[in-house]
């Protein structure tokens, strides 16, 4: 069985990555993924960050 693989872009700078983290900023009350650049500015000095799980751009 052949998979197909994933596509999903960064929704702080559009960049298309093969991995993504689900964070959440309680602030906003949203999930929403972020590539490997700009989790550490998200994360950086913000009580409100809370990490949410991996995604991959192949599904295991």
């Amino acid at each position: 069985m052949v998979r197909q693989n994933r596509v999903k872009s960064c929704e702080r700078c559009n960049l298309t990555v093969p991995i993504l983290y689900r964070v959440k900023d309680k602030e906003l009350g949203e999930w929403f993924f972020i590539c490997d650049f700009c989790l550490p500015t998200v994360k950086q000095n913000n009580p409100h960050y809370t990490y949410g799980g991996t995604w991959t751009q192949k599904k295991q």
